[in-house]
C-alpha cells in the first residue's frame, strides 16, 4: 500500500499553460492536470484506456473529428487508440486515469505535450 498527497506530489511544469502530477502504479497512471484557459492539448493517440474526470472548469475534447465539452462534475472515456485533442475553455483542474501506465510519461518521451 503507499498513500499519497497531491500538494507532495511533484508538479510537472510540461508548457506554459499545462502542468501535470502523476502516481504510477504496475497497472495504470493516475494524473491531476491542469491547464490554462487556451490550453491545448494537441491530437494523439495511445495504447491506453483513458478516463478523465473534471473537477473544475471545461474542456472541449475533439475526437474523431467529434467536438464534446466535459465540464466539471463530468467524466469522459476515451478508448485505446483513439486520436484526440482537448482545448481549455476554461482554467481548469481534472484527474485523469490511464490503464495500462503511460510509459511515455514515465520515459519522458511526451514531446507533444512539451511544447
Amino acid at each position: 500500500m503507499q498513500h499519497y498527497k497531491w500538494s507532495e506530489v511533484e508538479r510537472e511544469q510540461m508548457n506554459p499553460t499545462f502542468a501535470r502530477r502523476c502516481i504510477h502504479s504496475d497497472s495504470m497512471t493516475v494524473a491531476k492536470v491542469y491547464l490554462e484557459k487556451g490550453s491545448l492539448v494537441p491530437e494523439h493517440s495511445h495504447p491506453n484506456e483513458q478516463v478523465s474526470v473534471i473537477e473544475q472548469g471545461a474542456l472541449r475534447f475533439n475526437l474523431e473529428g467529434q467536438e464534446i465539452v466535459v465540464s466539471a462534475g463530468e467524466v469522459l472515456r476515451i478508448p485505446a487508440n483513439v486520436p484526440h485533442s482537448a482545448l481549455a475553455l476554461e482554467d481548469t483542474v481534472g484527474t485523469d486515469i490511464f490503464s495500462p501506465p503511460r510509459q511515455d510519461w514515465i520515459s519522458g518521451t511526451d514531446a507533444y505535450l512539451r511544447k
